[in-house]
């Protein structure tokens, strides 16, 4: 049984919700592969960077339950002066990194996930800023130090598309790629479409817990660009910038067309594409769309999200996150450090 000290940077709704993940699913852990946890460091800017060393009597790490219910305090552990001294106090085997994106930089993300990888940690992000403008220096990193670098939940959730195409499709060729991106612009339409206003479905995707911190990032399409970009940076081997992207959002879409359109029987859909061309270069976009019922990604709706792939291999590959939650992503990042652990242990 091989115990793992992990550590969260990060710890707002996602955070704590892999946190509550890992004490579901502690016996799972144990019992099916053979993996036990402690949590020996947590960094916020609500509780700054609190590490529970080796020094510490608390042999277990920090305590889950206060940390949970905002009650932990630098008085329960060390308190270090950044990330560099957090990584040497905690001591980390594998860290999640879930801080806010940052569409223009990826920071500081980055430098968090280089000092991770650095210390000697498996580095599992949810954050796709990172893939936008960094995935090239750190998957390469990754590979130097001997650690994994994962990111299942950066796009999807908790749906299977970087680990598809790594572990189950060698050797295939994407040619292209059309998604449903923004389960926000899904519900401002789909509730524009039963008559009502454009801020009654922001309203009500705000409810829902689906928007970004920043709501005009959904709105405007900037969210679902950095996801095209990130996508195309890791499985077409690009390095693909939001402002290469074609970007429209949903703002001037009256209600009034928004209803004709699903009358004629093709919704509106924020719809996200990259395709190869000529000489190998990409056309991206992200903008309104009506979608035929015969399209793959007509019938997405509600907070669903989805991606279809156009491959040599195969014509048309699609995934869909059915109604995707704060635990199907929390699952993600479960998932990845599960993979990273393992693949550590067959190395070994």
């Amino acid at each position: 049984m091989e115990q793992y000290n992990v550590c969260f940077l990060g710890f707002g709704n996602v955070g704590r919700a892999v946190a509550r993940l890992l004490a579901a699913k502690s016996s799972e852990l144990r019992d099916l592969y053979g993996v036990e946890y402690r949590i020996t460091g947590v960094a916020s800017r609500r509780i700054g960077w609190l590490a529970k060393s080796e020094g510490t009597n608390e042999a277990r790490g920090l305590d889950v339950s206060s940390l949970l219910d905002g009650s932990a305090s630098p008085n329960d552990s060390s308190s270090a002066n950044g990330i560099s001294d957090w990584l040497q106090l905690a001591q980390p085997d594998a860290v999640f990194e879930t801080t806010s994106l940052n569409p223009e930089s990826g920071q500081p993300a980055i430098n968090y996930l280089r000092a991770v990888m650095q210390s000697g940690a498996h580095a599992i992000t949810a954050n796709k800023g990172v893939l936008v403008h960094g995935y090239r220096e750190l998957n390469e990193l990754a590979q130097s130090v001997g650690k994994r670098f994962l990111f299942e939940a950066s796009v999807l959730d908790s749906a299977p598309v970087f680990s598809l195409f790594r572990e189950c499709l060698p050797a295939v060729k994407l040619r292209g790629f059309s998604g449903v991106f923004s389960s926000t612009t899904n519900v401002i339409l789909e509730t524009m479409e039963a008559g009502r206003s454009f801020e009654d479905g922001l309203k009500a995707a705000q409810e829902l817990g689906v928007t970004e911190t920043d709501p005009g990032h959904d709105i405007d399409g900037l969210d679902a660009t950095v996801k095209v970009c990130a996508l195309a940076n890791v499985l077409m081997n690009l390095s693909l910038k939001p402002e290469d992207v074609t970007r429209e959002g949903i703002r001037e879409l009256g209600s009034s067309r928004v209803q004709a359109a699903r009358t004629q029987g093709k919704p509106f859909k924020l719809i996200a594409r990259a395709r190869l061309g000529g000489k190998g270069k990409l056309a991206a976009s992200v903008r309104p769309e009506q979608l035929a019922p015969s399209d793959p990604l007509a019938n997405v709706r509600g907070t669903s999200l989805a991606v279809h792939f156009e491959l040599d291999m195969m014509p048309g590959l699609t995934i869909t996150s059915h109604r995707p939650n704060l635990q199907s992503t929390a699952y993600g990042l479960l998932a990845d450090f599960i993979n990273a652990v393992r693949s550590n242990d067959r190395r070994n």
